[in-house]
């Protein structure tokens, strides 16, 4: 049956970030998500319980633009971090907690988390990550379809430009994002179906429905996916960033990425979904080797450097960044290639001391006052 796609205006934006709460005095993840609300006066739309009462959502409005964006979220993290700091807890951004045990978090108290528990089991107890997901206002379910089979060649750019998840329980995984590997053991999760068409999406969301793997669309949360309620395509890939100004340099590149989408599909230009194999071998690799990466370019098997492939993307896309009031935020993404990414940085804190709660400190540094912790320039380009 039809599934109606509530029609936003075009390229509007919208930014939702998961944040840890951490104690001040072990710097573990502290379960206080409900002492924070009720120092709140609850819930609000623009800050949200999560699957775990040691992480919150926070949120945009609806934005026009990147400096919006950024505005926002200065905004809700100031009130936020003001509740924290008066309740002893501290903030941070970041794909995964350095150290803190998935089997030491509790459920938060809601009926949707405890089915989503009860469903899964503990693949459901391991989602102890934090993500950065961006909206993307779209006209209609076809043009929705149509961006996401554009952004699709896209997504191991955008993984290796936020990953920040080295660490896993106290353990170097190896992977710059060890998050998006958790996240795929759901089913519903992770690597993305791809689809011809806005029909062919209704056809397969309603077998969903209809076999019980989801009760909704609100139950899928590939990597990258059609929003109909909120009219919008939604980006789910990115571990969370440290800093605002490397959040906004991503969401700036989603921007422009879009505004480029936008002008070839009002001239007509319908992209085709590339092969699942290259997606999946292309997504593994960004989450293995980030920014260092090797990517497929085509069926052939001919590959480019990732940092190569980012640096043309960023130039690729000034005047489309110019076109949508995005071209300081592109700018703060042209500087993110000049620094070592967080998953270096924390690598680089931890190789220093020997311990993680450095590594812990640097990520509440980073995000309270907007300076990455130990930068220092990447390799030149070939």
């Amino acid at each position: 049956m039809p599934l109606p796609f509530t029609s936003s205006e075009p390229l509007t934006l919208g930014v939702e970030l998961e944040l840890q709460l951490i104690d001040a005095e072990s710097r573990d993840l502290t379960p206080g998500a409900p002492q924070l609300f009720e120092r709140l006066g609850g819930a609000r739309p623009n800050i949200k319980p999560e699957l775990f009462q040691a992480m919150i959502e926070v949120s945009t409005g609806i934005c026009r633009d990147v400096a919006e964006v950024r505005r926002d979220l200065d905004a809700v993290l100031g009130e936020v971090r003001q509740a924290a700091d008066a309740l002893g807890f501290r903030l941070a951004s970041a794909g995964s907690h350095p150290f803190a045990r998935h089997r030491e978090r509790l459920v938060y108290p809601a009926e949707r988390y405890q089915g989503l528990i009860d469903r899964n089991r503990w693949v459901a107890r391991r989602l102890m990550i934090f993500g950065l997901h961006v909206h993307v206002g779209m006209a209609s379910g076809e043009h929705a379809m149509a961006t996401i089979n554009g952004l699709l060649p896209y997504l191991p750019h955008l993984l290796a430009l936020s990953a920040s998840s080295p660490f896993w329980q106290g353990s170097d995984t190896g992977l710059a994002s060890s998050r998006t590997t958790i996240f795929e053991a759901l089913p519903t999760a992770g690597h993305p179906c791809t689809f011809r068409d806005w029909a062919h999406f209704e056809r397969v969301h309603d077998a969903m429905v209809a076999s019980r793997a989801i009760a909704s669309v609100k139950d899928i949360w590939w990597d990258i996916r059609p929003h109909p309620d909120y009219g919008t395509v939604e980006l789910r890939i990115c571990d969370g960033l440290p800093t605002l100004g490397e959040i906004t340099g991503l969401v700036a590149v989603v921007h422009a990425l879009c505004a480029r989408l936008d002008e070839r599909y009002a001239q007509g230009e319908r992209p085709k979904p590339p092969p699942q194999w290259v997606l999946r071998e292309n997504k593994w690799r960004a989450s293995r080797w980030g920014r260092d990466a090797d990517v497929l370019l085509d069926t052939d098997g001919r590959t480019r450097p990732l940092r190569e492939e980012l640096a043309c993307l960023v130039g690729e896309l000034e005047p489309y960044a110019a076109r949508v009031g995005a071209s300081a935020g592109l700018a703060a993404a042209r500087e993110m290639l000049t620094r070592a990414p967080s998953y270096e940085r924390q690598r680089a804190l931890f190789a220093r001391h020997g311990s993680l709660v450095p590594v812990t400190d640097a990520l509440i540094e980073e995000l309270a006052t907007d300076r990455p912790s130990c930068g220092g320039e990447v390799r030149p380009l070939a």
